[in-house]
């Protein structure tokens, strides 16, 4: 009926956005859909890496926020227009909360009792920062971090994670002693507390792009939830909260 066509039609978008999201989004996203009607698919929070093999697969998305430029770099699948750089993160090295475990430099990893979790570098883009900042140690024979290998001392030590979460976790239940996160995970994850923040030239800077997807049918709705993240100022809140820093 006429009536029916010309009530607003509300929009579903489908976020993919990097695992460190997961606390920090889906209280943005409800913030949006008070304040605007536009409603939100189940947002699938993976490594960034696995995200963008599934875009490339054909999954229908409307928004991308990855943890890593380089994720973003691929002209097909997001519209290189409305790319912006949202946040930025330090990599810091955890240990479980009271755990009497030092690190006092990056290299000390090779000397702990125990094993170290680190994200898988060819999904994870922490695991990439992680074997950066080994590289820059020595520990690690590949300056990008998904292009070398393990010094023999640590290779051993290592606990491979599928996803930033998961190496949060490997430290929180004991499984290891020490791990290598973003400062954000620490607010996000019970458990654990940082034991040394790696120095930020060990590593490439950490930012968080966001884009519209190619394929998504609601580019105009997508660009204005990008818009919404970094502007307003609730949604601010909810980033600081959870130790998101706007890049801006």
């Amino acid at each position: 009926s006429a009536k029916a066509s010309s009530k607003k039609e509300t929009v579903e978008l489908q976020v993919f956005a990097a695992n460190s999201l997961e606390k920090a989004l889906p209280e943005v996203q409800e913030l949006y859909t008070d304040q605007t009607g536009t409603t939100f698919a189940d947002t699938q929070f993976k490594a960034s890496g696995d995200l963008v093999e599934q875009m490339r697969a054909g999954a229908a998305v409307d928004v991308l926020i990855t943890a890593s430029k380089g994720t973003m770099d691929d002209p097909e699948l997001v519209d290189a227009d409305t790319r912006e750089d949202m946040f930025v993160n330090d990599l810091v090295i955890i240990r479980a909360e009271g755990s009497d475990t030092k690190v006092e430099a990056i290299a000390d990893v090779a000397n702990l009792d125990g094993k170290i979790a680190i994200g898988d570098a060819k999904t994870v883009p922490a695991g990439k920062y992680a074997n950066q900042a080994l590289a820059s140690v020595g520990l690690y024979t590949g300056t990008e971090g998904d292009d070398g290998e393990y010094a023999p001392e640590l290779a051993d030590k290592v606990a491979l994670a599928d996803k930033v979460g998961t190496a949060a976790s490997y430290v929180s239940t004991g499984d290891c002693v020490a791990g290598f996160v973003y400062s954000s995970d620490i607010f996000r994850y019970d458990g654990i507390e940082e034991a040394f923040v790696c120095p930020e030239d060990s590593h490439k800077p950490i930012v968080y792009p966001g884009a519209v997807a190619e394929s998504s049918e609601h580019a105009d709705e997508a660009k204005a939830f990008i818009d919404f993240c970094l502007s307003n100022k609730k949604a601010q809140k909810i980033w600081a909260k959870y130790g998101f820093e706007l890049s801006a």
